[in-house]
């Protein structure tokens, strides 16, 4: 990893493999991007990096890309990219109106690690895996949109990259 984790971040998942995660309450700074979900990362850039740099806060990994839709319109993708915080009490003295700073609660997530390029494909396939885990074990719910954690910069080459796919959790109640 080319950056610290946020503070009480669990380390990535094993590689290829499925487990439940617990996460902390953490603070990030936030960009949406509606549209073609390939570019999401590519856009948020520059608006996520102008934040962190104006703020003199510390770059930290993963950086987090949420899938959803728009509401009301639910044919347009949106992808929320964000920059974490190391710690969740750090408060920026500016926020650019292009970006939202976001409180997460804590959060279990089930989770999958991967090794590889960045590729649609790779997030498609292993949030297939992640539905299929889910439908073995009924005990859980999902409770939010799924999520990839990105954990290298653009320089590593992209066979030695680490990402997670996850999707939010809580135990059913059925």
């Amino acid at each position: 990893m080319s950056a610290y984790l946020p503070s009480g971040f669990p380390e990535p998942a094993e590689i290829g493999t499925i487990e439940v995660k617990q996460y902390p309450q953490y603070r990030a700074v936030t960009y949406s991007h509606a549209g073609d979900v390939r570019q999401a990362t590519g856009v948020a850039f520059n608006p996520l990096f102008q934040h962190i740099s104006n703020n003199q806060i510390a770059m930290t990994t993963p950086v987090e890309a949420r899938y959803t839709a728009i509401p009301g319109q639910i044919d347009v993708p949106q992808v929320e990219v964000s920059f974490l915080y190391p710690a969740p009490n750090i408060a920026p003295s500016s926020v650019n109106s292009a970006v939202t700073v976001t409180d997460t609660p804590p959060m279990t997530v089930v989770s999958i690690g991967i090794q590889g390029a960045y590729t649609w494909e790779s997030y498609e396939k292993n949030l297939q895996k992640l539905e299929d885990w889910l439908k073995e074990h009924p005990e859980y719910a999902i409770v939010g949109p799924p999520r990839r954690f990105f954990y290298n910069s653009p320089m590593t080459p992209e066979a030695i990259k680490i990402s997670e796919v996850q999707i939010p959790i809580d135990i059913s109640n059925k």
